[in-house]
């Protein structure tokens, strides 16, 4: 059986948003790099105890590598069924961690939530992913 003929036809668009999350991920994760040289701090150390610009760059790429995972899942799920959906809606969330980790590199850890949009993008995948068990389940 050939993968091709197993996933939806829009599912490229899919791909594109994965590839459109690792960009972003390692955006970030360059960031914390150059904030490590620049704020001196030295790895194994999470955070800085003197600069708190470290510090929020530093957790705008944790709190996206603790929500990853759960998206990855909502998005491949809902993506199966809805691609294009799940493609416009991980856009906008993968859209979203880069809006919030410039809030956050002000320092001002409130100016995060100019990324709060992203929540449209996860919700809308997680309940697409909802209603893709409910058609497997019948219910629909």
């Amino acid at each position: 059986m050939n993968v091709l003929t197993v996933l939806p036809s829009n599912f490229g668009y899919v791909i594109f948003t994965y590839l459109y999350s690792w960009i972003m991920l390692m955006y970030l994760g360059i960031k914390v790099g150059a904030a490590r040289k620049k704020y001196d701090v030295k790895y194994p150390t999470m955070y800085s105890d003197k600069e708190q610009v470290f510090n929020c760059i530093q957790r705008a790429h944790q709190n996206t590598l603790e929500v990853y995972p759960q998206w990855l899942v909502f998005q491949t799920i809902a993506a199966l069924v809805y691609p294009l959906s799940a493609s416009v809606l991980g856009a906008i969330w993968v859209t979203s961690r880069f809006s919030y980790a410039w809030g956050y590199y002000t320092g001002d850890p409130a100016k995060r939530m100019n990324g709060a949009y992203g929540y449209i993008g996860l919700f809308g995948v997680v309940i697409l992913s909802v209603s893709v068990a409910l058609e497997l389940l019948g219910v629909f």
